[in-house]
C-alpha cells in the first residue's frame, strides 16, 4: 500500500481504518430520509427524471451536515466540491439554518419592487467590502441570470453590442451568457446571439503560445486574440467577461497580470470589463474575491453560487455611473426574482460569518495545505501531468504521458471511482474540453485533519488503481 501524505502530526491511516472511520456515525447523521429503498429510487428516477446533461450517481444522497454527504446505503462521503461549488460554510451550518427557518416563516418572498431590510444590509455589506467604484447592488436567482444581466448593461451603457468571451469559459445557459461561454452548451439550438466573440483559453498547462524558455506567453496569446477580435469586429464591442479561475475548464488560474491587461484592452477599445466570481468570490481562493489578488477593479463583478452558501442567490454589483446611466434608460436587467428577502439574508449571514470568523485567511492557509499535498501526490504518480489553483480552489489533470500531455480520461474515472469508494468525493471533469481533470472546491470552513484524511484517501485511490504510474518503490 502506498504512503500517506506526509503529516508529522499523526500517523498514517491504513485502508481499513479510513474505511471505518466512514462508517456512518447514527449519533451525528442527519435523519431526514431515515430509512428508503436505494434501487427503487433509481429506477423512479430512470423512469420520471429529465437527463439534462450529466450522469446521475447511482447512490441516493439522504442527508448533508458539515462537510459530509451522507448515502442510502450508511456511508458518509467528504464532500469537496461544496455540493456544486456553492456551500461555502459547509452544509447545515447552524446559523444559516437558522436565518433560513425564521425568514421562511416571516419575510420570505416579495414583490421586486418592495424593498425589505436584508436587501438593504446584504447590499451595504458587500459594496462596504468591496473595492471603491463598486457601489450599487442587486440581486437575482442564479450565476446566469447575473451575468445575463451584466452583459445587457454593458450594452445598454456603451450603446454596442459585440460581447468577448475567454476560450473554456462557462458563464450559464441563458442567451447573452451561452453566447459568450466558450467551454459547452452552445450546440444544438441553433444560432448563439450575434456578435459574439472568443479569445484563446488562457491554459498555461496547454497553450501553444511560449517563450523560449518554454514558460507561458500569455501577453502574446492576448495580443493576438484581440487582434483577430479587432478583424472579426463590426465596430460595436461592448463588454469582455471573463473568470478569474475558470472552474470549468479544469481550474485554469489567469496568469498574473492577464487581468489587468485586459482591462487596459477594454479601456482602449471603449469596452467595459465583466468579472463572473461565481465560484471564486467570498473568501474561496485566499482574497475575499479574486479581483483583489491582481488589484483590479471592474466595471461589472457578478457574484452567485458561494454567495448564498446553495440558496439561489446572486449578485451585480457595478459603479454609480453605469448605475445611473442604465437607470435613466429606463431599462429592465432580471428576469424573475429579485431583491427577494429570505436569499438576501442568507447572503448578507454569510459575508458576517467569512469576516466574523477570519475564514478568508483560513482559507488562504488551508489552500497552502491543499496544494502541497496534492503536489507530493503529483511526485508519486506519473498520471498527475499539472496541479494548479489558488486558495481552496484546485484542478488535477491526469495524463498519460508527461511529455505528450495525452489525456487519461479511463485512468482519471477509475481513480475518481476509487476515491469516492473510499470516502472523498471531488468532482472529474471527463469532457473532452477538460482533458481529464479533478476539480476539488471543498468548503471553506475544512479543518486541517479533513484536508489530510481527504489527501490520504486520494493517496490510496491513485496507489489502488491501474495505470497511475506510481514513481515510488
Amino acid at each position: 500500500m502506498a504512503p500517506m501524505i506526509d503529516d508529522d502530526d499523526s500517523k498514517p491511516k491504513t485502508l481499513e481504518t479510513l474505511l471505518k472511520d466512514l462508517k456512518v456515525d447514527t449519533d451525528d447523521a442527519p435523519t431526514l430520509y431515515p430509512s428508503v429503498n436505494q434501487n427503487e429510487l433509481n429506477k423512479k428516477t430512470a423512469q420520471y427524471l429529465f437527463n439534462y446533461g450529466t450522469t446521475f450517481n447511482t447512490d441516493i444522497i439522504v442527508g448533508s451536515k458539515g462537510l459530509y454527504v451522507y448515502t442510502a446505503s450508511g456511508r458518509k462521503v467528504l464532500d469537496w466540491t461544496s455540493g456544486q461549488m456553492s456551500c461555502l460554510l459547509g452544509h447545515g451550518h447552524p446559523e444559516i439554518v437558522s436565518v433560513i427557518a425564521s425568514h421562511a416563516a416571516q419575510l420570505d418572498h416579495l414583490f421586486s419592487g418592495m424593498i425589505s431590510p436584508p436587501v438593504i444590509s446584504l447590499a451595504e455589506r458587500l459594496c462596504t467590502l468591496l473595492p471603491d467604484g463598486l457601489n450599487k447592488a442587486f440581486f437575482l436567482s442564479t450565476g446566469g441570470e447575473s451575468n445575463e444581466a451584466a452583459i445587457k448593461m454593458a450594452k445598454v451603457f456603451t450603446g454596442k453590442f459585440e460581447i468577448v468571451g475567454v476560450g473554456g469559459s462557462w458563464h450559464g445557459v441563458t442567451a447573452q451568457a451561452l453566447g459568450a461561454q466558450y467551454h459547452f452548451g452552445r450546440k444544438g439550438q441553433g444560432p448563439t446571439m450575434p456578435g459574439m466573440h472568443m479569445l484563446p483559453p488562457p491554459s498555461a498547462y496547454r497553450t501553444i503560445f511560449k517563450k523560449p524558455d518554454g514558460t507561458h506567453d500569455w501577453e502574446t496569446e492576448l495580443d493576438y486574440g484581440w487582434q483577430l477580435i479587432d478583424h472579426a469586429s463590426c465596430g460595436s464591442l461592448a463588454a469582455c467577461i471573463v473568470e478569474c479561475i475558470q472552474s470549468s475548464a479544469g481550474m485554469h488560474v489567469l496568469p498574473t497580470g492577464y487581468l489587468a491587461a485586459l482591462k487596459r484592452h477594454c479601456e482602449k477599445r471603449g469596452m467595459l470589463l465583466i468579472v463572473d466570481e461565481a465560484q471564486t468570490g467570498i473568501g474561496r481562493c485566499g482574497d475575499l474575491v479574486a479581483i483583489n489578488h491582481e488589484g483590479v477593479v471592474p466595471d461589472i463583478l457578478t457574484l452567485s453560487k458561494t454567495l448564498g452558501n446553495g440558496l439561489p442567490l446572486s449578485a451585480v454589483v457595478t459603479s454609480n455611473e453605469i448605475a445611473r446611466v442604465c437607470h435613466e434608460r429606463d431599462y429592465c436587467f432580471y428576469t424573475t426574482h429579485v431583491n427577494d428577502p429570505l436569499p438576501a439574508a442568507v447572503g448578507d449571514k454569510v459575508l458576517e460569518i467569512v469576516v466574523r470568523d477570519n475564514l478568508v485567511a483560513h482559507a488562504r492557509a488551508a489552500g497552502e495545505v491543499l496544494h502541497a499535498g496534492l503536489r507530493q501526490l503529483q511526485a508519486r504518480y506519473g498520471c498527475i501531468g499539472d496541479v494548479r489553483g489558488r486558495g481552496l480552489m484546485a484542478g488535477v489533470e491526469i495524463v498519460a504521458n508527461r511529455e505528450t500531455k495525452e489525456p487519461a480520461t479511463e485512468v482519471a474515472k477509475r481513480v475518481g471511482e476509487r476515491a469516492y469508494e473510499l470516502g472523498v468525493w471531488a468532482n472529474l471533469s471527463s469532457h473532452p474540453s477538460f482533458g481529464g481533470s479533478f476539480r476539488i472546491a471543498p468548503p471553506i470552513t475544512i479543518t486541517e485533519a479533513q484536508l489530510r484524511e481527504g489527501l490520504a484517501m486520494l493517496d490510496e485511490a491513485f496507489a489502488s488503481t491501474e495505470g497511475t504510474m506510481p514513481l515510488y518503490t
